[in-house]
């Protein structure tokens, strides 16, 4: 009950940390791995599900909020997500492999998603840079603890 427990954590951290709350998983991953107690595949496959996860969330958010964009109350100007989304016009689809950066990676997702980018596409290359990312961090992880 306790594996599941931790892997769990491992997710959910994984999870909020691809959302647009100012969160990050990667020392949850780092704190597992370096336990010894937790198969290395296992804990960057949970962590890349619930951070893909997490991203598409921040698409269907971008889907949905672009509609109310005008209202008073949106947090964010016209003059930032026109400049968000002619970043986004004018790198493309591509600049998604960029969502695992820190502070940009999660606007990208959200302007990938009011942009009506294609699911699957948006899925595939999201997938790529966070599980990237999750095994360049357990491959320096697990060498640096050797």
């Amino acid at each position: 009950m306790i594996d599941l427990a931790a892997y769990l954590g491992l997710f959910l951290a994984a999870l909020a940390a691809a959302t647009i709350l100012p969160m990050q998983s990667e020392a949850v991953l780092v704190g597992m791995l370096l336990t010894e107690s937790y198969p290395a595949v296992a804990l960057v496959t949970v962590a890349s599900l619930g951070n893909v996860l997490g991203s598409l969330a921040n698409w269907g958010l971008g889907r949905w909020i672009e509609r109310f964009r005008h209202q008073s109350w949106f947090p964010v100007g016209d003059r930032a997500m026109e400049r968000a989304q002619g970043w986004y016009r004018r790198y493309g689809r591509w600049s998604l492999l960029a969502s695992w950066l820190p502070i940009v990676g999660d606007p990208i997702t959200v302007v990938a998603g009011a942009l009506r980018e294609p699911l699957p596409t948006f899925l595939l290359l999201v997938a790529i840079a966070k599980i990237g990312r999750y095994v360049a961090l357990a491959m320096a992880t697990t060498s640096l603890a050797s």
